[in-house]
């Protein structure tokens, strides 16, 4: 009977957070936020979808970086395919982390600030060494895949000496800044128990230059971030009001003119 006493009053403390967040979520509408509602809404739900994409294109492959190269090598478009969507998901996941934190922030202003700081500095880790993975693929291309081989494994061995480098000292923060956002999620209300959980899952995702997909943990990670963010981006799509014409227009404008420079950009 003690122990049911427990869960229920932890069920009902976890309720009032929720409500309390939710209201004071809702006073913060009243002001315009950074990114706005809908690239909010749309970061959530396609964030981790291209993580978990890049992270399944590639989980045949042992993770190690000569094997990743060799999977390059012998299969260029899919390695390719999954770590751009690998990328972009990072990218797309900046806007995804500051909605989350914007909500923590409304009742727990230092957890939503620093989990927000810390997961989006990691963010700008990954995205930095994926700089790393692009050209050793195309110099696979040139060089041959032993000669790529050698030179990446000179790269760790320089790496593990370098003293300091800024993405090298920021690096801790693609593990843990997971788990301060996560707690911060939970006391504040913004996600429950199990989803807050779920988002600290992603301090087991690998980190590294060609690095590729650790079974289980990799697919553990991203999958707990969709089941974290995905819900939240939907409910948020939901709720919100519809986009203006102007909004619409400018949105056609943009795509048409990111065509364009793909198609007709200088290639060099």
């Amino acid at each position: 009977m003690h122990i049911t006493q427990r869960v229920q009053r932890w069920r009902r403390v976890g309720a009032e957070r929720r409500a309390a967040n939710a209201v004071a979520v809702a006073d913060q509408r009243e002001q315009a936020r950074f990114p706005g509602h809908w690239v909010s809404a749309v970061a959530l739900v396609c964030g981790p979808v291209l993580l978990l994409t890049g992270v399944l294109l590639r989980v045949r492959f042992h993770f190690f970086f000569p094997d990743q190269l060799a999977a390059y090598a012998s299969h260029p478009t899919l390695i390719t395919a999954a770590y751009a969507c690998f990328a972009c998901g990072n990218i797309v996941l900046c806007a995804a982390v500051m909605a989350l934190a914007q909500r923590i922030a409304a009742t727990e202003p230092l957890w939503g600030i620093w989990g927000g700081c810390l997961v989006i500095a990691g963010l700008f880790t990954r995205t930095f060494q994926f700089g790393t993975d692009h050209l050793a693929f195309h110099l696979t291309d040139s060089q041959g895949l032993q000669a790529m081989i050698d030179a990446i494994d000179g790269y760790y061995l320089a790496w593990r000496e370098t003293v300091w480098h800024p993405f090298r000292t920021l690096s801790g923060t693609a593990f843990f800044g997971w788990a301060v956002l996560a707690i911060g999620a939970y006391r504040s209300g913004a996600l429950g128990a199990g989803r807050s959980v779920a988002l600290a899952l992603m301090s087991m995702l690998a980190l590294g230059t060609l690095k590729g997909t650790q079974i289980p943990q990799s697919i553990i990670a991203t999958g707990g971030l969709c089941v974290a963010f995905v819900p939240l981006g939907i409910s948020m799509l939901r709720g919100g009001p519809r986009p203006s014409s102007r909004a619409l227009i400018w949105l056609v404008v943009i795509i048409a003119g990111l065509a364009l420079g793909t198609v007709y950009a200088p290639k060099g």
